[in-house]
């Protein structure tokens, strides 16, 4: 049990006995109350006491009590995505993951097996969803999105001249896959009614292409499969860090506009992220599925 310091005000009842459960110490200008200190527990705390027309307010002092604080949450909202997204990743693919191997994409990307026709539909899947989530950024009536438009990230325009270079090579370009088109569904089916979640898939999907795992997928790619062609897919117009860093603190000031239940719904989203892009990475390792 924790003891917290309250200022009490308070009126002393006209009779001699009061109505409330025992208390004690009425005349002292300050009151000690005892309770467990929870996540549960509010930090203005109020506390009334009635005696039939007169009443005992306690008011807890700010900051008294402890809050909760989440990994990240210090250096801002980005932080505390990328904290989360991290645990996600299997052990054998980051120091910070936190899950064990279950799937063909979760072994190191270094010894993925890469085929064309299994990065062709990678491809092709890639560009449905972005072509999804970049129509939405444009079309969508939700206000904190315009901050998305036009951020110097998008990869619907570089898949296409992509996918048109191997169409030019001779090779068939497949239709997006059924877990793939799912996805795309579920991407517009969020984004109107669920701003933190979409944003969560949004962070996840843009800021894991651009990131170290999502860059060495290209090189292998390239190395083993294109004789060391780098494709649009992995290049980006201007500073790829200072791209990020960008979009970072945009997604940092829409956050702000959220209550604490806001954010953690957008985190715990990251799961469901995850599960649906990595449907897509399979395809990269295992092109039969």
């Amino acid at each position: 049990m924790a003891t917290i310091r309250f200022t009490v005000s308070f009126q002393l009842p006209k009779s001699s006995s009061l109505d409330c459960e025992s208390y004690s110490g009425l005349k002292a200008r300050t009151a000690r109350i005892s309770y467990p200190q929870t996540i549960a527990t509010r930090r203005h705390h109020l506390l009334q006491i009635a005696n039939e027309d007169r009443s005992l307010v306690v008011n807890a002092v700010a900051g008294d009590i402890p809050i909760k604080r989440y990994p990240g949450e210090p250096k801002g909202f980005v932080e505390e995505m990328r904290s989360v997204a991290m645990k996600m990743h299997p052990r054998t693919q980051s120091k910070e993951g936190k899950r064990e191997s279950i799937a063909p994409q979760d072994t190191p990307v270094a010894t993925w097996k890469f085929t064309v026709e299994g990065y062709l539909k990678f491809l092709v899947d890639n560009k449905l969803v972005f072509d999804t989530l970049e129509g939405i950024l444009n079309e969508s009536t939700v206000p904190t999105y315009a901050a998305f438009n036009n951020t110097g990230l998008e990869r619907a325009n570089s898949l296409a001249k992509d996918l048109e270079w191997f169409k030019e090579q001779g090779y068939e370009i497949p239709e997006p896959q059924a877990h793939c088109k799912t996805y795309s569904q579920y991407l517009k089916d969020i984004a109107e009614n669920d701003p933190p979640a979409f944003i969560c898939h949004f962070y996840n999907i843009y800021f894991g292409h651009s990131a170290g795992g999502g860059r060495m997928i290209g090189t292998k790619v390239s190395e083993r499969i294109l004789n060391n062609k780098e494709l649009e897919f992995y290049k980006w117009d201007g500073d790829i860090s200072e791209l990020l860093k960008n979009v970072s603190e945009e997604l940092n000031k829409v956050s702000e506009l959220w209550t604490r239940e806001e954010k953690n719904h957008c985190l715990d989203e990251t799961e469901k992220a995850f599960k649906f892009y990595g449907a897509l990475l399979r395809s990269l390792v295992s092109p039969d599925l």
